[in-house]
């Protein structure tokens, strides 16, 4: 059976990160490994990680793209798991990421969406509905397969050493997870299944400043990657790796997994 290796980048978030780890704890498929990303953090995370037995890899670069790829680079095992120090992953988490990829061995990643907690009732809707929705359409269209959520992920670690050198992993200022969403090579297909439970902190809803920052480096991110490929020219790279015609945007199933390439 394949080895799972679970990464989690921190950053000042020790309270968050004691319940992640928790709920990590409760796995019905134990992890084979828990790195957590020590990203300069100047409170107690490093020692919450090794009280929850979690390996401790320091980054001091600061940024969540940087601390992503120390993690995955650690990470010794055969799929990389990824979630955030404020995501609260299902008891079966793991369970059903070995579950589909390993009934798709030929799928190079595998990814998720979430609900929300804390926060409003606004802050949570907006999440679930704005934020996660546009996200997995938009990208959807303009990748040519699901784009990675970063609270919610997994990817071969044969993949990760395809597209490690690629990705933009010294910038503290665009989304690590869109950022490797674009680095995904033709061949690579991206599975998305709405079976991955996970709930994460509506903290980025809480404030304007939270909210207009995440949207530029949404911005950012694309501007960064769309320099050297346009959407059209990566779609069509994709129809020519798999040799099928364009798929319908809105082919994917609301349950299980789904093969989602171009």
């Amino acid at each position: 059976m394949p080895t799972i290796s679970v990464i989690i980048p921190v950053y000042n978030d020790a309270e968050f990160l004691r319940a992640c780890l928790a709920a990590l704890a409760t796995q019905t498929r134990t992890a084979d490994e828990i790195i957590v990303v020590d990203n300069a953090s100047t409170d107690a995370s490093a020692q919450v990680a090794k009280n929850g037995g979690a390996h401790v890899v320091r980054e001091p670069q600061r940024g969540i793209a940087p601390a992503t790829a120390a993690g995955f680079d650690a990470a010794s095992g055969d799929i990389l798991a990824r979630l955030d120090a404020d995501s609260v992953p299902s008891p079966t988490w793991l369970a059903t990421i070995e579950r589909i990829l390993d009934g798709q061995p030929d799928a190079a990643a595998l990814t998720g969406t979430a609900s929300f907690y804390g926060g409003t009732a606004f802050a949570r809707w907006y999440g679930r509905t704005c934020d996660l929705g546009t996200y997995f359409l938009l990208f959807r269209g303009l990748l040519g397969h699901p784009p990675l959520f970063g609270s919610n992920f997994a990817l071969r670690a044969d993949a990760w050493r395809r597209i490690r050198n690629s990705a933009h992993r010294d910038r503290n200022d665009i989304h690590d997870d869109l950022d490797l969403s674009y680095q995904i090579q033709p061949d690579m297909s991206v599975l998305f299944t709405r079976d991955l439970g996970m709930s994460i902190s509506a903290r980025p809803f809480s404030s304007w400043g939270r909210l207009t920052r995440r949207i530029a480096w949404g911005f950012r991110t694309v501007a960064l990657n769309t320099q050297t490929q346009t959407p059209l020219r990566r779609r069509a790279a994709r129809r020519a790796a798999a040799g099928t015609q364009r798929e319908p945007l809105l082919s994917w199933r609301r349950t299980g997994a789904d093969r989602a390439d171009a």
